[in-house]
């Protein structure tokens, strides 16, 4: 379907749900819920308006419909998850600024040495995903890629090519991979912290998520990597680049850097944190992140700037902050009207299914879905659903909602399904058959990793 035909197709089947919910005896509100929910569905996948538009639908429709107040979409709009998004974003602006980002992976390069072309590709993956914990994936490919194509151009040799795919593959999937390793890693994790907070009342913190978190990674890049690699054999000429001295402002953005995350690390853990021991019962990982970026701003490069300024600062992406508060808010709205417990008792039949099938299924489904829609979009969407699920079938919502937060960044087959997919795409150096052999069994793979993590971590 293109976009013309599905800019007036979402209202139309928006229009049917609610008339054939309302047959079915649903409550007004709760039909006005459900169409609006379709609609939203339909334009975030076929976007014949940008997304953040798109999300704007429920915070103004349902005020005037009456299934929301203002306030209560105030909050969605003012959710501490969207401002930590916001502080981490800008936080990691300021790391582009500085250039301490491609010290970190060139240094991590050369950790890994480039003796021969598979520990290439692995120290490319590593500082990928370490680097896509803490800023955008997007990011890390632009900076990574460049170094990668350098390389590449000083290679001879039979398998420059085999070298080629999995060295650009491994930087763009290592990049959704390494996403998956901390709260701000990407946004799917925070859709599901404030949908998970919303459904339950109860709130995942920092080092819990990574205690989920990094195992996956740390399991599912080596695989990856071993994948990606298999059959890669010698090449000559492998040289890369010194990254030199250290400038001042690379030294200050780090030590801030580190010190936001021990604070994030020890805010609630262990025996309460440090908000427990200075009784600051209010302090959130939001307000961790908008100090640092104060102190960014304030701090001197060491060349007559600050470390961070607003043209800078306000680079990110706005648009993603519009799309998490009108996925709150429509989690809202489903609570709000009962929709949430309705669904939950229809699909109560989940609970008969194997855990490990059920997590099983789940991860595939999200992962195969994401590769032609947005990954925030889609966990946005799927979030409330999935936790009122878990609820009416009596289980943990973590138990299904954490696999679909993961499997959002599993999606390696299609140039569209992720921003370091596309870039890797567009550097002319791979073809769409090439991305899709190599992703099929990633998709697969990470389906698996993940339902084994779940299965004996969460379970």
């Amino acid at each position: 379907m293109n976009k013309p035909q599905a800019i007036w197709f979402g209202p139309l089947v928006a229009v049917a749900t609610f008339m054939l919910m309302q047959a079915y005896g649903w409550s007004s509100q709760a039909s006005l819920v459900g169409g609006v929910t379709v609609l939203c569905a339909l334009w975030w996948i076929f976007e014949p308006i940008p997304i953040p538009a798109t999300s704007l639908i429920p915070m103004g429709f349902f005020p005037i419909a009456g299934v929301l107040d203002g306030k209560q979409v105030a909050l969605a709009y003012g959710s501490p998850i969207i401002l930590l998004l916001v502080g981490g974003a800008i936080m990691s602006k300021a790391m582009e600024k500085s250039g301490v980002h491609r010290r970190i992976a060139l240094m991590m390069l050369h950790a890994f040495g480039s003796h021969s072309p598979k520990r290439l590709v692995f120290g490319f993956m590593a500082a990928s995903a370490f680097l896509s914990m803490w800023i955008s994936n997007t990011a890390t490919t632009v900076m990574l890629l460049p170094v990668a194509l350098a390389i590449i151009e000083g290679v001879k040799g039979a398998d420059s090519e085999r070298l080629t795919v999995a060295l650009l593959l491994g930087i763009a999937f290592s990049a959704s991979i390494g996403g998956m390793g901390t709260p701000i890693g990407t946004p799917p994790n925070l859709v599901f912290m404030s949908v998970y907070k919303e459904v339950t009342g109860l709130e995942k913190d920092f080092l819990t998520w990574m205690g989920i978190g990094l195992p996956v990674v740390l399991l599912f890049l080596p695989l990856a990597g071993l994948w990606l690699t298999r059959g890669l054999k010698s090449a000559e000429n492998i040289t890369i680049p010194q990254p030199g001295v250290m400038s001042i402002a690379e030294k200050r953005v780090l030590i801030i850097f580190a010190c936001t995350i021990l604070a994030w690390m020890t805010l609630k853990n262990p025996f309460g944190g440090w908000s427990g021991f200075f009784e600051l019962p209010t302090a959130n990982y939001a307000s961790v992140a908008l100090m640092a970026v104060v102190v960014l701003c304030i701090c001197p490069d060491g060349k007559g700037q600050r470390l961070l300024d607003w043209p800078t600062a306000s680079s990110i992406h706005w648009g993603v902050m519009l799309l998490f508060a009108g996925g709150i808010t429509l989690a809202k709205a489903f609570m709000e009207v009962g929709l949430s417990q309705a669904l939950g008792n229809q699909l109560a039949e989940l609970a008969s299914l194997p855990v490990l099938l059920l997590i099983f299924c789940i991860c595939l489904g999200v992962t195969f879905m994401t590769e032609v829609t947005s990954n925030t979009a889609t966990t946005t969407l799927l979030m409330p659903i999935l936790g009122a699920a878990a609820i009416g079938a009596n289980i943990d919502p973590a138990l299904l909602m954490i696999p679909a937060a993961f499997s959002a960044s599993c999606a390696f087959m299609l140039p569209v399904a992720t921003a370091p997919n596309a870039l890797v795409m567009a550097s002319g150096r791979l073809t769409v058959a090439q991305m899709s052999r190599e992703g099929i069994g990633l998709n697969l793979l990470g389906a698996a990793v993940i339902t084994s993590v779940i299965y004996f971590l969460v379970a």
